[in-house]
């Protein structure tokens, strides 16, 4: 068991919400690839809690109706507090499925000095998305080096 997490299957899985959860689920599955494993909806037929896969990892999305807290960033001027990073084994195969289906790209796919390429991207209702695949490990001295003056410490 680890001490900094508490439990040896500590997993940390996003929540996001929609205004039109069940418009997002579709949309997640067409653009970015992500498979529906659970789907709780109401007596309306409107999505209250689902859960996606990609790979091993999973997010959890809902409505935005069930308490005053939640809300959609497109109810705020697209301002987020967060942003979701998946690692894909193709990023561009991955960058050219989610143009294909008309999604907001915000950067197209670069390298970074870290070793990876990635692209950013918004969905429809404005959630901050950026995807991206190791192309090259690198030390964190040759982080450094090829960084903007950045100090890099700790494991990666």
């Amino acid at each position: 068991m680890s001490e900094k997490t508490g439990s040896a299957a500590a997993e940390v899985v996003p929540a996001l919400f929609y205004d039109d959860p069940n418009a997002a689920l579709d949309w997640l599955e067409q653009a970015f690839g992500f498979e529906t494993c659970l789907r709780v909806t109401g007596d309306d037929g409107v999505i209250q809690h689902a859960e996606m896969e990609y790979g091993n990892g999973r997010i959890m999305l809902g409505g935005t109706g069930w308490s005053d807290f939640p809300t959609s960033p497109k109810s705020l001027d697209g301002k987020n507090t967060q942003c979701i990073h998946v690692q894909v084994k193709d990023v561009m195969a991955h960058y050219e499925r989610a143009k294909a289906v008309g999604a907001t790209i915000a950067a197209e796919p670069e390298d970074q000095f870290y070793g990876d390429r990635i692209y950013r991207v918004f969905d429809p209702e404005g959630h901050f998305w950026t995807f991206g695949q190791t192309m090259r490990v690198l030390s964190n001295a040759d982080m450094e080096k090829a960084s903007p003056g950045l100090k890099v410490e700790g494991k990666g």
